[in-house]
């Protein structure tokens, strides 16, 4: 009988295991294809494979948050109150970060042999959060801002030490630029598969999408563990500052040969006092960074003022023809594309001509949105996402291109953790913007017509002036 039982089971067994392959193959070969495609050119073998799966992870979890709070500030109440309800998420939230934003980077330089802990503590951080908020989520109750403005610092926190990260992580044969778009495609493609998922989360309840968030963030902070133990090596780096400092620093042909200072006509060497009065600054290796950061700072301020500003506009005069649902999705989905467009650009350009890239991309913007003020139509509001969202993708590479190119690798790190820092704060100051202005379409784009021209007028000059003065520094590899 037992040799019966076992003839009889062994096909069946055999037959489970098979049917067990065919519903798992999608799953397995679709993971395979993504650490394939994560890994590649070298990623796997210094890490950088890694920072883009642990991007993906955070940007999957914030689109969890952003559909919980989304669903609670913005679409359960009527459009008068959903203002009055984000006028005072800005306020709780928006406003004390813009206070908070300005020590992010100065405090994460103090920790260079931490980064490693610092994004696992954002990531715990905004999983406990998370579920602070689940429990006052269906209410709308004053508790959930303050949890809501510790995930929003705890993000820009993270965005700021992974921005960081990236320089030690390169692959020999991927250039910044190509790394920070490949990154950021990891992050967009997890937020279009996060935001479908969050959303049938919400129909089982208006907490379900922050146990998501909890789940996935919890995931986070061990993946950030993973990562390889140089990110946490401050080995050559100094602080770097906005600011210039009195005089550029001494740049020696070759370490401990003494040069003239112009100022007092004495001999000093590398590494006595004359290095250590001059700090290096942002502002010491060429115009081409600070005009890059005032042009990004304006597209920057563009987006987050259609963030809010077309968020409420469209819910009083929707799209012709489209219910006000409708007509968010298609300028999401608009400007969804036109970020991933303007990555996989930037990926192919590699870099090349970053300061005439800036200028294009910012006037691009400016003539668009001008367009829009003056011929307002729904196709006309469309575009201004899809042209913002290429342009905030390619303006941001072309900076991280420009930092590499010009910033000297001992500060290049911290430079990245304080332009990040002003382009989040641009952010918050085009959304206040949007969400004080009347509902009027015209009115709006003239507004953001009107910071972009200021954005053109202090940048694009001294960008193009740049190109065609070339690189004051050699390109490090």
């Amino acid at each position: 009988m037992g040799a019966i039982r076992s003839a009889e089971g062994g096909p069946l067994r055999r037959a489970g295991r098979g049917v067990g392959r065919v519903l798992r193959s999608p799953f397995t070969g679709a993971a395979r294809g993504v650490r394939k495609a994560t890994h590649a050119h070298g990623a796997g073998e210094s890490g950088l494979g890694k920072l883009i799966e642990l991007h993906a992870v955070n940007s999957a979890g914030d689109m969890m948050i952003t559909i919980a709070l989304a669903s609670t500030v913005f679409f359960s109440v009527p459009t008068d109150q959903a203002r009055g309800r984000v006028a005072l998420y800005l306020a709780v939230t928006m406003a004390p970060f813009a206070l908070l934003a300005p020590v992010i980077g100065p405090l994460l330089d103090r920790v260079p042999h931490g980064r490693r802990a610092a994004m696992a503590g954002a990531m715990l951080t905004r999983a406990l959060l998370a579920l602070t908020m689940s429990g006052a989520v269906a209410t709308g109750g004053l508790e959930l801002y303050p949890a809501a403005l510790g995930v929003l610092v705890a993000s820009k926190a993270y965005g700021v030490v992974r921005s960081a990260v990236v320089p030690r992580l390169l692959p020999p044969r991927i250039s910044l630029v190509k790394a920070n778009s490949r990154v950021t495609l990891g992050g967009l493609l997890a937020t279009g598969l996060a935001a479908p998922l969050g959303a049938g989360l919400h129909q089982l309840g208006p907490a379900y999408p922050l146990y998501g968030a909890c789940a996935v963030f919890a995931f986070g902070t061990f993946l950030s563990f993973s990562l390889p133990h140089k990110v946490d090596s401050a080995k050559g780096e100094a602080r770097a500052r906005l600011v210039s400092g009195e005089h550029r620093p001494i740049r020696h042909p070759r370490a401990g040969k003494p040069e003239r200072n112009g100022k007092n006509g004495k001999h000093e060497k590398q590494g006595t006092q004359g290095k250590k009065n001059k700090k290096p600054g942002l502002r010491t290796v060429g115009s081409s960074v600070l005009h890059g950061l005032q042009a990004n700072s304006a597209m920057r301020m563009l987006s987050g003022f259609l963030t809010f500003f077309l968020a409420f506009m469209l819910r009083v005069h929707p799209l012709g023809g489209l219910s006000p649902a409708m007509s968010l999705g298609v300028v999401a989905v608009a400007a969804g594309g036109g970020n991933a467009l303007g990555t996989a650009i930037g990926a192919l350009l590699r870099s090349r001509g970053p300061e005439a890239m800036i200028a294009l991309v910012l006037s691009m913007s400016l003539a668009m949105v001008v367009t829009a003020a003056v011929l307002y139509s729904p196709v006309a509001i469309a575009a201004v996402a899809a042209v913002a969202g290429i342009s905030q993708a390619l303006g941001k590479q072309s900076l991280d291109s420009l930092i590499q190119r010009d910033v000297p690798e001992e500060v290049r790190t911290s430079a990245f953790a304080r332009s990040e820092t002003l382009l989040q704060m641009s952010w918050v100051v085009g959304g206040a913007i949007g969400i004080l202005l009347p509902l009027n379409g015209a009115l709006g784009m003239s507004v953001a017509a009107g910071f972009l021209a200021l954005g053109v007028a202090t940048a694009v000059r001294g960008l193009l002036t740049a190109a065609r003065r070339g690189s004051p520094h050699p390109r490090v590899a």
